[in-house]
């Protein structure tokens, strides 16, 4: 940017105060100082506009180089699942009806018809919807604490000594 010092700031306001007047030179300097204001503050969104595309670019590739190597992953993945059970199918395939004494395996195809459905879910009956108190209600009766409320006219009826009739 542009250097100014002390000096040359002085110089040009001498020479503003000279050409534009004592009069007019306070609006004057406000008038520069709103278009300085509004340039400054264009500047700065100029600039945030482009470090905004900046990382939007840097984020596009960094989001490229993830899906690449997640899809890298996931092929590697399938691949060796893929492998492993064509392994397991042949290992079973050349195991098939004989044991390691090479002789006939029994036929078990239905050991596991005896295997019951799991268990159904039964509800476990508990009163969730009363409310539990967190004090014993001995404590509570202990310390004095109420445990029904009473206006102040009705307990002074509750206690008001009664009249007899007689």
């Amino acid at each position: 940017m542009i250097d100014f010092g002390f000096d040359k700031i002085a110089l040009i306001g001498a020479v503003a105060l000279i050409v534009i007047g004592p009069e007019k030179l306070p609006r004057v300097a406000r008038t520069v100082g709103h278009f300085i204001g509004k340039a400054q503050r264009y500047v700065s969104d100029v600039k945030a506009e482009v470090n905004r595309s900046i990382e939007l670019d840097e984020l596009k590739k960094m989001k490229s180089t993830f899906e690449d190597a997640a899809r890298n992953v996931e092929q590697n993945f399938s691949n060796e699942i893929h492998q492993t059970s064509s392994d397991l199918n042949n290992l079973g395939n050349s195991w098939a009806g004989t044991d390691a004494t090479n002789t006939p395996m029994p036929d078990h195809s239905g050991q596991h018809d005896d295997l019951r459905p799991p268990p159904q879910y039964k509800h476990p009956n508990k009163r969730w919807r009363l409310k539990q108190a967190a004090v014993p209600q001995w404590f509570k009766h202990r310390s004095g604490v109420r445990g029904k409320v009473q206006s102040g006219a009705a307990r002074v009826a509750r206690f008001r000594p009664r009249k007899n009739s007689a």
